[in-house]
């Protein structure tokens, strides 16, 4: 996979996710109707400025967008923003909760 093939297909994912419209998402950014759809379909490649704002819109980091084994940036930094104000009987707690969660995959 190429370098705007991995990018595309990992903005679609990210987008789509969000539940967002390519469109809309385009107009958010304040750029034409169609430039995130010629994004993901590897016809265009976003400036660095726009790169940023894609990722400020997602609600991660340029880190997360390239972390390509991580499916949910978004909900991960959330949860790590809650985790924060737990004390450590309760993030014992969660941790148990989430092996739990992954033995049943």
């Amino acid at each position: 996979m190429n370098t705007k093939e991995a990018f595309g297909t990992r903005l679609a994912k990210l987008r789509t996710d969000t539940d967002i419209s390519a469109r809309e998402m385009s107009l958010d950014l304040g750029q034409n109707p169609s430039y995130i759809n010629r994004i993901e379909n590897q016809k265009a490649f976003p400036s660095m400025q726009v790169f940023f704002y894609i990722c400020e819109y997602l609600k991660i980091t340029p880190g997360d967008f390239f972390d390509m084994h991580t499916d949910y940036p978004k909900e991960i930094n959330e949860l790590i923003e809650v985790l924060q104000d737990l004390n450590s009987d309760q993030l014992k707690l969660i941790r148990q909760v989430a092996e739990e969660f992954n033995k049943k995959k």
